[in-house]
């Protein structure tokens, strides 16, 4: 008997598993069909998402979040943002300008700034995705249409300014008396970049009297940084460099790509106040090595007073008309098929008589987002036709792909040029130092060539176009 209840309950405590298994089946078929059924629907996500609480990746990405007001005055956040990962900052918006100029507003203090953030509410439970950038250097989209409402607005306060740049003491005359450089060299850059002044105040641009009696003197132009809680004590940081090296130039305007065209109208405003007897000018970026000693060779039996501006000449180019591309402009903003010729803005050389006459007709000229193709616009409203020199490289130097092996950063190479754009704060001073090794060797001639120098012809890149109308290229004598 007790053998019988004994395999009776065996006999039920089989059956309950069975049962209990098949139960859990028929519950996970309903869960299969009913998740079928919504897809099938058409839905546009599954009614549920199962995701992992300990994903290593960021969470500070989420698409299709919805956005909200954070409360007056303060930037919109999105509500259902994750809270971040340790260790990595918060996502700080940024408030939008009221104009493409910017009439600066005064920055906030990083209290008041923590102050008007929001928290975002928990963790999501969607699954991460990795959000791929588009490389897209204008997102967001540039207003162009505001650029154009705001365009006359040209006019902006100097904050620093080194009104004694351009007097330099005469050593052949008597102590108090004053001249003006030969040559001045302006450098566009940004607040940020303190490293490439620095390097190049090291370098190609220190200021010093050359073995003929020239004297140099370096300025660098600036505007307000638009992201001014990238750097902080930016202004403090722009006061105490313009007390040591004396040479910043900054205006009252947020120093943007589209700003330039301010930059460049400005600079040449100064100019034409403080250094009136100025000979030449060489106007460049500060991410370019420049050859000093080939541009004075170069200006040899030049006269000041007549009119020159020397560089990279693009002729023939064609407005951009691609939203993604960084120089993109639409027709509605400049219509013409094609741009006048103009100088490539990495480095070219002016004389101070062509300089002054620009300050003059750069007033007269609508304001135009992209600085190079503005200045080009000036010069030919007052009739000069810029010269295109080989030695001016303001696109770099590409390697060759019939000889992938050449050694294109090479000092000897570099010594018969005047401008290449595009090196590295490292490259400028590694190849500075190279060229005024005493013990570097290039293996020249004794003597000087009997011909002037030329660069061999090469086709023109894409979309720049052939030769200028009517213009004389520039070539020197190297020994």
């Amino acid at each position: 008997m007790l053998r019988k209840v004994v395999t009776m309950r065996r006999i039920l405590h089989m059956k309950g598993d069975l049962m209990c298994t098949m139960t859990l089946l028929v519950l996970l078929c309903v869960l299969l069909y009913a998740r079928q059924y919504a897809l099938s629907s058409g839905w546009s996500s599954p009614p549920w998402k199962m995701g992992s609480h300990g994903s290593t990746s960021s969470s500070r990405t989420l698409l299709g979040a919805n956005v909200v007001k954070a409360g007056k005055g303060s930037p919109e956040v999105q509500s259902s943002a994750p809270e971040p990962e340790p260790g990595l900052p918060p996502c700080r918006p940024q408030a939008k300008s009221k104009s493409p100029h910017g009439k600066l507003a005064r920055a906030k203090s990083p209290k008041s700034m923590s102050k008007s953030r929001v928290k975002p509410r928990g963790k999501s439970k969607l699954p991460q995705k990795k959000v791929v950038p588009t490389g897209n250097p204008t997102t967001p989209p540039f207003d162009f249409e505001g650029y154009l409402r705001e365009k006359d607005s040209r006019d902006f306060k100097l904050l620093v300014d080194q009104p004694d740049k351009c007097h330099t003491r005469d050593p052949q005359e008597d102590k108090g008396s004053t001249a003006a450089p030969y040559l001045l060299i302006a450098v566009k850059s940004v607040a940020a970049d303190f490293e490439k002044r620095q390097v190049v105040r090291r370098t190609w641009g220190k200021e010093r009297l050359f073995r003929s009696g020239l004297s140099i003197r370096t300025i660098f132009l600036l505007g307000v940084p638009r992201n001014r809680t990238a750097l902080p004590l930016w202004d403090r940081l722009l006061s105490y460099e313009s007390q040591t090296f004396r040479d910043i130039l900054l205006w009252d305007f947020e120093d943007t790509f589209f700003n330039l065209t301010l930059k460049e109208i400005h600079f040449l405003k100064w100019f034409n106040s403080s250094c009136p007897h100025v000979k030449f000018v060489f106007k460049g970026d500060a991410d370019v090595y420049v050859n000093v000693d080939n541009i004075l060779e170069m200006l040899q039996g030049q006269k000041p007073e007549n009119d020159l501006l020397v560089g990279d000449v693009i002729v023939n180019a064609k407005p951009i008309r691609r939203p993604s591309s960084k120089y993109y402009v639409p027709e509605f903003v400049y219509g013409v098929g094609l741009y006048p010729s103009y100088a490539g803005g990495g480095g070219f050389v002016m004389s101070g008589h062509t300089a002054r006459r620009l300050s003059s007709a750069c007033q007269q000229v609508e304001l135009f987002p992209i600085d190079d193709v503005f200045l080009g616009m000036c010069l030919r409203l007052i009739g000069v036709k810029p010269s295109r020199h080989q030695g001016f490289r303001t696109f770099g130097i590409p390697r060759p792909s019939a000889a992938p092996h050449l050694q294109t950063f090479d000092p000897c190479f570099y010594r018969e040029l005047m401008v290449v754009h595009s090196l590295s704060v490292p490259q400028i001073w590694l190849m500075w130092n190279l060229l005024h090794d005493p013990k570097l060797s290039c293996h020249n001639r004794t003597n000087p060539a009997p011909w002037p120098f030329r660069w061999n012809r090469r086709p023109v890149a894409a979309g720049v176009g052939g030769a200028d109308y009517g213009e004389e290229p520039v070539f020197i004598t190297h020994r």
